[in-house]
């Protein structure tokens, strides 16, 4: 329980907020996104831990605060303010003002560059699940046969780089022209970024993003900021889809974001990962599902139940195999 105080915190902090802010309807909205962004990031939560349980104490601590930080002020509230003055041309001072006395406007505008942010989010993640499911190191397959060939062709060199590039090329090709550079720009800086990170982490003789020690903690709480700001790329343009008060958006997604980190803190604390070896791809093919959903949803909406179902039936269904797998070893 003392894993999640400071997510219960936190959450009454955001729901007494709301109330305060605009009454018992905001209320009720702010916990409709906090329920909506734990459920739809149990996988991010899953995918974390297998990092932060290599990393040392102090930088578990630091990415439950530090991290909640960059979080909150960073992705749930600067960054969208930073795609819409890019986007629109409009100076970042003015967006902050529109952001707070013109929402619907706001709105507007970061509905307008979705085709820019999803592009990033998804190929970030793309390149994420693309590790996992072609790294030739990995012992444990979860679809015996087909992940075991997958792992051999992870032999081939970025083998996952070229696999996500040559997907962005030929989605950009069903776009309207003038959505595909601004698509193809996104999407190669979601690339570049992961395979920047993945190559500070080779510099320093580490083997993978579930390997790093006690002095590659820097770069794994760079990874892990990098990794909840794709997740809530879609989370913060969806969550306008219930409201378009800014208040009332970084409040929920905020309490919604600490019970994430806390679940990822207790599942390291608790060996969750160990316990049900299937856990970590079944959170790896809710991110492969996600990038896809991303990337579809610049060419036509999809809907949030869809996204979430598909992320929790993965969760659910390796969770079972992990709990029948445990029996027969025991057996």
């Amino acid at each position: 329980m003392r894993n999640f105080a400071a997510s219960i915190l936190v959450t009454l902090f955001a729901l007494g907020g709301s109330l305060y802010w605009g009454g018992v309807h905001a209320l009720m909205i702010c916990a409709l996104m906090i329920m909506m962004e734990v459920s739809f990031s149990f996988d991010n939560a899953v995918v974390n831990a297998v990092v932060l349980k290599n990393m040392t104490p102090i930088w578990q601590k630091r990415f439950l605060t530090w991290g909640m930080l960059i979080a909150v002020f960073g992705m749930y509230y600067f960054f969208p303010i930073f795609i819409v003055s890019m986007a629109a041309g409009i100076s970042l001072p003015q967006v902050m003002h529109l952001a707070i006395d013109s929402p619907e406007q706001y709105s507007h505008h970061l509905e307008a560059a979705h085709t820019q942010i999803a592009a990033f989010g998804g190929m970030f993640l793309m390149m994420v699940f693309l590790k996992f499911i072609l790294d030739e190191s990995k012992h444990v397959h979860w679809l015996g046969v087909i992940e075991e060939k997958l792992s051999v062709l992870g032999k081939l060199e970025a083998l996952e780089t070229i696999i996500a590039l040559v997907f962005l090329l030929v989605l950009q090709s069903f776009l309207p022209m003038e959505e595909r550079l601004p698509m193809l720009v996104a999407g190669t800086l979601g690339v570049v970024l992961y395979v920047g990170i993945n190559s500070a982490i080779g510099m320093m003789g580490v083997a993978n993003m579930g390997a790093l020690d006690r002095k590659s903690g820097l770069i794994g709480f760079i990874y892990l900021n990098l990794l909840d700001a794709s997740f809530s790329l879609d989370a913060v343009v969806g969550s306008f889809a219930i409201s378009n008060d800014i208040v009332i958006i970084v409040l929920g997604l905020t309490a919604g974001a600490m019970f994430v980190r806390s679940l990822t803190i207790h599942m390291v604390r608790q060996g969750t990962l160990d316990q049900y070896i299937y856990l970590e791809h079944g959170a790896h093919y809710a991110i492969g599902a996600l990038a896809v959903i991303m990337l579809v949803s610049i060419m036509t909406p999809v809907p949030e139940v869809v996204t979430g179902s598909i992320g929790i039936s993965l969760i659910v269904l390796s969770f079972i195999s992990s709990v029948l797998h445990n029996r027969q070893n025991r057996g």
